[in-house]
């Protein structure tokens, strides 16, 4: 899936936004998840969730691994699928949804535009979202606000 200059025109909310994209992807367009990225990359996870609300996950895309360990942010258009545990000392933002065989933990926060689930608890520095259910084999917490 694609993202055009023409569909980020409609980032009225953010026109820092939309030169961004411009002066960072100058031929006008760019895969879904190379946006989502760069935005991470850049710092700017407030527009990368805009990104992923707005225009929608690509449903197709899948991460699959057996653990992920990241000292910084994990940003991904769809769903996250893991056999062992997630573990991040930032965010954790994902267009679809987060499933993991043992326990998720992000230092900064949890978002997803689905639901959460984990073998294990659920940690988060930050607060919790998920578009649907949070299922956890073990407790649940949140530094922030849980939705």
């Amino acid at each position: 899936m694609k993202v055009t200059k023409k569909q980020l025109k409609a980032w009225q909310a953010c026109a820092e936004g939309y030169h961004y994209f411009l002066r960072k992807f100058s031929d006008g367009e760019a895969e879904y998840q190379t946006v989502l990225d760069a935005l991470a990359e850049d710092d700017h996870l407030d527009w990368a969730v805009w990104l992923m609300t707005r225009m929608g996950p690509d449903k197709t895309a899948k991460f699959e691994a057996d653990t992920i360990r990241d000292r910084g942010n994990f940003v991904f258009a769809g769903s996250i699928s893991v056999a062992g545990s997630i573990s991040l000392s930032g965010y954790l933002l994902a267009g679809g949804g987060i499933e993991a065989g043992g326990g998720i933990e992000a230092g900064l926060g949890i978002k997803a535009g689905w639901g959460i689930e984990a073998g294990g608890g659920i940690e988060a520095g930050g607060g919790i979202e998920a578009g649907f259910g949070i299922n956890a084999g073990g407790g649940i917490e949140a530094g922030g606000d849980s939705g």
